[in-house]
């Protein structure tokens, strides 16, 4: 099973949308296998956001992300990073279609509620700057007997 990354920003948290998005990605069948409550420092948006340093919005982006406390999460489940990119919707979320999380909660490219991982190769990169082996939880789901064929497993 693919891990990718969620990271549900101070936004989310300050207009008390935490529980509906964790809810939609455990109704689409995503298994929920990390999580936690952390204030991001310029150091970490440093290293999380090195591709985006030289643009003009940098400052602002981590002006956001530093403004309150973030929750970041892991989700398990066969193509979890194309699946979850596809939940959250356009990273510019005046483009993201209704349904998805920023096409339903958000009107900006920056203030967009959830960052999530854009590649499978990003996305164990970003897992392992915001969570140590001892973070993740392995428990069995009775559950994917009924969300996967045998050969997704």
């Amino acid at each position: 099973m693919e891990r990718t990354l969620v990271i549900l920003k101070p936004g989310a948290l300050q207009r008390g949308l935490v529980g509906e998005i964790i809810s939609r990605f455990e109704k689409r069948g995503l298994k929920l296998v990390a999580m936690k409550m952390r204030q991001l420092d310029q150091e970490i948006l440093d290293k999380h956001y090195a591709h985006l340093k030289d643009k003009p919005f940098f400052p602002w982006l981590c002006s956001g992300m530093t403004a309150a406390p973030v929750i970041l999460c892991c989700w398990e489940g066969f193509e979890a990073v194309k699946v979850v990119r596809a939940m959250a919707g356009t990273t510019n979320a005046r483009n993201a279609a209704p349904g998805t999380i920023r096409g339903d909660y958000a009107l900006s490219s920056q203030e967009n509620v959830v960052h999530t991982s854009d590649s499978v190769e990003n996305a164990k990169e970003e897992l392992d700057r915001f969570f140590s082996a001892e973070d993740y939880c392995e428990y069995p789901s009775p559950l994917n007997q009924f969300l996967y064929a045998p050969d997704e497993k």
